[in-house]
């Protein structure tokens, strides 16, 4: 074996003892141990035969001395080797997902009693983490089954990944038939490819239900793979649900107003249906035929006109969209009322695109029903816009008595005025959703009157 030269590092020793082969951790803390202890060895064997005993004591001697050396350089290395295979259990254990095996003689104040406490800490982290990704996990399950809402995951091949239980019932079939099948044979690539990428509503049959539905798409990544989240909802329910609540609103409306005009239509045929029967006839029995004729017409009248303006609720016509300036049509609007004067407080120019002459009709119902109101306590009328969150808000507020109740805003032919139809409110929330915007009505706070608040994208 080569002697190493001057300058030679310990792992060029290990080296060249191990043929060129690097040692294990165990031999080279061997080797380290035997050599820390080679020196005192050797030097009490000098001393022995210098010190001139027989051959005899000296390897007596010598022998006892090889063995301590050797007992203690095996005993250093076991409580060198054996705390670091601990910390290697450990760490094989957290990696296989047990988190239960704990390292003894943790504490502080020692560099490997240091290095044990912060594995048994992290254990313990991982094993709460641990805990809360189940309980999160064991949770979004039971959220997934329970909800009425279908949820279909895909991945990039459009095969079926996961579904909830309202997607089996919708598809009539368990998660074990339909996982690994593709959209087309789950008859669901329609809603993967469907118009547009925001939320949308299709007409759908499915084995297991049919009718409208809400329809969102999103993704997410799993693994590194991009997948596809479907989530369908069944609206026939709902709208089935409005459409019986509007309906019962609606006829409940019809039902008023047609019973204010038959009752004394009736009541005024019977009164001269008697008066024909009597014999001899009054002598002003003239006069009272053509009263009660003038309030037959009139109350047919009335009726003609709620009809009418039902006929016009329903017929309004797409807007037809064109560059209009905010400004010039608030103002011309202030000044066709003539009752009370209307004060218009300027903002910037701004310009939307809408239908001027649905937007006007908006607008004067809006200033009139404002006068109406301000006429009764004398009060002001002041309209004005701004812009806001790229959008155009016109505001029309009055000093009027304020509103009463909200709930019957915006419900068709429901009035509170003697004379009127019950449709204006409709008519202009009907307008505003047609071009996109908002309108809303409510009592202004802290002072006296409401304020209209129409709201339209720029």
């Amino acid at each position: 074996m080569a002697k190493p030269q001057k300058g030679t590092s310990f792992s060029s020793l290990e080296a060249s003892l191990g043929h060129g082969t690097r040692l294990k951790f165990e031999r080279r803390v061997t080797l380290l141990a035997l050599a820390a202890g080679f020196p005192g060895v050797a030097l009490c064997a000098f001393l022995l035969w210098y010190n001139g005993y027989s051959a005899q004591v000296q390897w007596t001697i010598d022998l006892l001395l090889v063995l301590l050396w050797l007992g203690i350089s095996f005993n250093l290395k076991q409580r060198i080797v054996r705390p670091l295979q601990t910390l290697s259990n450990i760490l094989a254990a957290i990696r296989e997902g047990d988190y239960s095996i704990r390292g003894r003689r943790a504490s502080s104040g020692d560099a490997l009693g240091e290095v044990m406490l912060e594995v048994n800490d992290l254990g313990q982290t991982l094993r709460n983490q641990r805990l809360g990704a189940m309980e999160a996990t064991a949770l979004l399950r039971t959220v997934m089954a329970e909800i009425d809402v279908a949820v279909f995951a895909f991945d990039g091949e459009q095969r079926l990944q996961l579904v909830n239980r309202a997607g089996e019932r919708l598809l009539a079939q368990p998660a074990t038939r339909l996982l690994g099948r593709t959209s087309d044979e789950l008859g669901l690539s329609e809603c993967l490819t469907g118009p547009g990428a925001g939320p949308h509503t299709m007409q759908m049959v499915f084995p297991g239900a049919f009718g409208r539905w809400d329809v969102r798409r999103s993704t997410f990544r799993e693994g590194g793979q991009q997948h596809q989240l479907l989530v369908l909802t069944d609206l026939s329910k709902t709208l089935r649900e409005e459409e019986r609540t509007a309906w019962q609103r609606l006829l409940r409306v019809l039902g008023h107003e047609l019973n204010n005009s038959l009752a004394p239509i009736k009541s005024v045929a019977g009164s001269l249906a008697d008066l024909m029967r009597r014999d001899p006839e009054p002598s002003d029995w003239r006069e009272d035929m053509h009263h009660g004729l003038a309030v037959i017409s009139s109350r047919a009248d009335s009726l003609a006109r709620f009809v009418e303006s039902y006929s016009k609720l329903a017929r309004l016509p797409p807007p037809r969209l064109e560059p209009l300036k905010i400004g010039t049509l608030v103002s011309r609007v202030a000044s066709l009322e003539t009752r009370l004067p209307v004060n218009v407080v300027s903002g910037p120019d701004v310009i939307v695109r809408g239908d001027d002459v649905q937007l006007e009709q908006l607008l004067i119902n809006l200033v009139r029903n404002a006068v109406d109101a301000s006429m009764e306590t004398r009060g002001a009328v002041e309209v004005g816009w701004q812009q806001n969150n790229g959008q155009v808000e016109v505001w029309i507020r009055d000093e009027g008595p304020g509103l009463a109740s909200t709930a019957n805003l915006f419900v068709p032919f429901f009035t509170t005025k003697a004379q009127g139809s019950g449709i204006g409110l409709v008519l202009s929330r009907q307008i505003a959703e047609a071009h996109g915007g908002t309108l809303t009505l409510e009592n202004r706070p802290q002072l006296r009157g409401c304020e209209a608040r129409l709201r339209l994208p720029l």
